[in-house]
């Protein structure tokens, strides 16, 4: 049998960066906001919050017969040490079934599947050839509803 192909974005998909994000000083959230450098926040990737019931979710896709999983993620070109913290996240959080499975690119369309699940249609996954499947959306707001829609 054939495993389908699941990509899942890390930033408001696996990761809950918002939380992270909200705990810095507003005036200091606005200053990188203002130069689109937010994702370059000192240590924002250092130990934040997985979203509840990412880890299970995404356990159970790699657990299933169904789905070949990776992790397809953007980080800043100008922030290398984001590209660690984002790769010693998944280590810890997500385990075992995630290693080797990293992949940081700003062209998500460059990669071949069926499935990517991201919050938003930037870095090339609104051009994702596969099925883009929308997190926080009204169609899927949280885990369940993509977990009752692919069924792992």
């Amino acid at each position: 049998m054939n495993k389908k192909i699941i990509y899942f974005d890390m930033d408001g998909v696996l990761v809950d960066l918002a939380q992270k994000i909200n705990a810095f000083p507003p005036a200091v959230v606005e200053q990188f906001n203002a130069l689109d450098m937010v994702e370059q926040l000192p240590a924002i990737f250092l130990d934040p919050d997985p979203i509840a019931g990412a880890v299970d979710a995404f356990n159970k896709f790699c657990e299933s017969d169904k789905y070949d999983c990776y992790i397809l993620s953007t980080a800043p070109w100008d922030a290398p040490w984001v590209w660690t913290q984002k790769r010693e996240w998944v280590e810890k959080y997500l385990g075992p079934n995630a290693y080797k499975r990293l992949i940081l690119s700003h062209n998500k369309n460059l990669c071949k599947g069926d499935y990517l699940i991201d919050d938003r249609t930037k870095n090339g996954a609104g051009e994702f050839e596969g099925e883009l499947i929308q997190f926080g959306t009204e169609e899927f707001p949280g885990w369940d509803s993509v977990l009752n829609y692919l069924k792992p």
